[in-house]
C-alpha cells in the first residue's frame, strides 16, 4: 500500500501540456482520515477553461475523423494501464477521499473495464438505410460524434466517474473538458498522465480544476460546447441544466438517489441481510445506490434487525490503508455534520438506536470525519433521513404489511435511481419490479451498477444512461442524408 507522505504540487492538463494556473493558487486535497494534505492542485478559472476549450475545438475535427479502430485502440491502452497501475491509483483515491483500500481496487477495475467495454462498442457505430416512398430517392441514416464535450465528475467515485465520462465520449470521436470535483481531482490528474503514455493525442482531453461556478458557466455558456455530461448532486443538476438550456445543448446526468430496498417475509434473509449490510456500508455509504430506506415486513422485523446488528458490530472501522477496513471516513466535516444531523432528527422524532449513533471518539479517529456504523429503527416518513439523501453510514429501518403499501411507500420521491427487492417469490418479484418507479431493480441483489448495463434513473434522478450496449448513443449524432438518383 503506498502512502502519500508530504504534499505533492500538481498542474492542469491543457492541450497536452502539463500548466500551472494563471493565478499561481492552489486547492489543498485534505485526507479525510487523519486530516493530512496529500498534495496541492492548481486553482484554474475561466482564463484556463477557454484555452481547454479552443484545444478541445481544435482538436476535435481529426480526432472526429480517426477510424473507430483507431479509437479503439488507445481505448484498450489506457486499460491495460489501468490494470497495471492497479495499486497505486487505489492508494490514491484512498487517500484523497478515505475509501478502504479493498474497495478502491474494485474501483480502479471497474474504470479499467469502462475503457474496455467502450473500445468494443467504438467499432460497432453503425448507421441505417431505408427504403424510399419514391423509386429514384435514397434515405441513409449516419451517426456522427456531437461534438466538444464538458464532463463534470463527483468525488465520491474519484477515478471510475471519470472513466465512465471520457470512455464513451472517446469512443465516439467526441474531444473532452473534464472539470473534477475539487475535493478528490489527483485520481484524474494521475489518469491523465496515463492518458499521456496510451498516445491520446494532443487537445482531445482537457483537464481543468478550480471554482465550479466559475468553471462551470464558462463551459455552458460556450456554443463550440455541444454536450454536457454530469454527475452529483440534483440542486447542482438541475442549475446547470437550466443554462444548457439557453443554447439547447445536449445533456445527460446522473443525479441524487434516495434507494428503497424491500425486504419481504419469504427472502433467504442470510443473503438479504449480507447484501444490504455490504451495499449500504460500501464507500461509508457515499454512494447514490446505496439502500437509503430500509423496508422490512414486520413478521421478520425482529430477526432481520438482530441479524444486521451483528454483521454491523462486526465491520472494521479506520484509516483505508489498513487491509482489513470496510467503513472509512465521510469526506469532509460538511458530510459528518449532515449524518449527525440525519440521526439528531430521527431520535427527537421518535426512532430507536440499535447501535452507533455517534461521531467515533477513538483517539486514532480524532483527526478524522469518522461516524460509527448506524442503525435506526422504528423509522416514519417525517423524519428527515426518509426523504433526504443522507450520504454517511448509517440504515434506517422501517416496517410494512402489505405489498401495495410499501410500493406505495417506496415511490413516494421525487427521486427514481435505484431500488432493490428481496423475495423468493417469483411472481411478487416480477409485480413489484414493474411497479416501481426507478430507473434500476435489483431482485435479489444490490449490485445494479455494471459496465454491461445501462446505468441511470429517472423523475430527478437524471436524463440518459451510461454504460450498457446503448453507452455512446448520448454522444452521437444521427444525420439524414437523401440522395436523388438520375436515370
Amino acid at each position: 500500500m503506498e502512502i502519500l507522505k508530504s504534499p505533492k504540487k500538481y498542474q492542469l492538463f491543457i492541450n497536452g501540456e502539463w500548466k500551472d494556473s494563471i493565478s499561481n493558487q492552489f486547492i489543498e486535497v485534505v485526507n479525510p482520515a487523519n486530516g493530512n494534505v496529500v498534495g496541492q492542485v492548481a486553482s484554474g478559472n475561466m482564463v484556463e477553461t477557454k484555452e481547454a476549450i479552443d484545444a478541445a475545438c481544435n482538436s476535435f475535427l481529426s480526432w472526429s475523423k480517426e477510424t473507430p479502430k483507431a479509437r479503439a485502440d488507445i481505448l484498450m491502452r489506457l486499460y491495460s494501464l489501468l490494470l497495471e497501475n492497479e495499486d497505486h491509483f487505489a492508494s490514491v483515491i484512498t487517500n484523497e477521499m478515505g475509501k478502504p483500500i479493498v474497495q478502491a481496487r474494485s474501483e480502479v477495475q471497474i474504470a479499467a473495464e469502462h475503457f474496455r467495454w467502450n473500445a468494443e462498442e467504438a467499432r460497432r457505430i453503425y448507421g441505417k438505410t431505408i427504403q424510399s416512398s419514391e423509386k429514384q430517392k435514397r434515405l441513409s441514416i449516419i451517426r456522427q460524434s456531437v461534438g466538444p464535450v464538458a464532463a463534470i465528475t463527483p468525488w465520491n467515485f474519484p477515478l471510475s466517474m471519470v472513466a465512465r465520462k471520457l470512455a464513451p465520449a472517446l469512443a465516439a470521436g467526441c474531444t473532452v473538458i473534464l472539470k473534477p470535483a475539487e475535493q478528490t481531482p489527483i485520481s484524474a490528474i494521475e489518469f491523465f498522465k496515463l492518458a499521456e503514455k496510451a498516445g491520446v493525442p494532443k487537445g482531445v482531453i482537457n483537464l481543468v480544476i478550480g471554482n465550479p461556478k466559475e468553471i462551470g458557466d464558462v463551459l455552458l455558456e460556450d456554443k463550440r460546447i455541444r454536450k454536457i455530461t454530469f454527475t452529483g448532486s440534483t440542486e447542482v443538476g438541475k442549475l446547470l441544466y437550466k443554462k444548457a438550456a439557453n443554447q439547447v445543448k445536449r445533456v445527460s446526468m446522473e443525479l441524487g438517489g434516495h434507494a428503497p430496498i424491500i425486504v419481504f417475509e419469504d427472502c433467504d434473509l442470510e443473503s438479504t441481510v449480507n447484501q444490504v449490510v455490504r451495499s449500504k456500508f460500501n464507500n461509508t455509504g457515499q454512494t447514490c445506490v446505496c439502500p437509503n430506506r430500509i423496508y422490512v415486513q414486520e413478521s421478520i422485523k425482529d430477526k432481520f434487525i438482530n441479524l444486521f446488528k451483528e454483521k454491523v458490530q462486526s465491520l472494521k472501522m479506520g484509516y483505508g490503508i489498513d487491509e482489513n477496513i470496510d467503513v472509512g471516513p465521510v469526506v469532509n466535516k460538511s458530510g459528518l455534520d449532515k449524518v449527525k444531523k440525519h440521526v439528531e432528527d430521527a431520535l427527537q422524532k421518535g426512532a430507536t438506536l440499535v447501535v452507533g449513533g455517534k461521531v467515533s471518539d477513538k483517539d486514532h479517529h480524532k483527526n478524522g470525519y469518522f461516524y460509527e456504523p448506524t442503525v435506526l429503527d422504528c423509522v416514519n416518513d417525517q423524519m428527515l433521513i426518509a426523504n433526504q439523501e443522507t450520504f454517511g453510514p448509517v440504515a434506517p429501518i422501517f416496517s410494512f404489511e402489505i405489498e401495495e403499501e410499501v410500493v406505495k411507500k417506496a415511490n413516494n420521491t421525487d427521486y427514481g435511481l435505484a431500488a432493490y427487492i428481496f423475495t423468493e417469490n417469483l411472481s411478487r418479484s416480477v409485480r413489484v419490479s414493474e411497479a416501481l418507479e426507478y430507473g434500476m431493480v435489483g431482485i435479489n441483489d444490490t449490485v445494479v451498477s455494471q459496465v454491461e448495463g445501462a446505468f441511470g434513473g429517472i423523475k430527478e434522478s437524471g436524463i440518459g444512461r451510461e454504460g450498457g450496449p446503448d453507452c455512446l448513443d448520448d454522444f452521437l449524432e444521427m444525420k439524414l442524408i437523401t440522395t436523388i438518383i438520375r436515370d
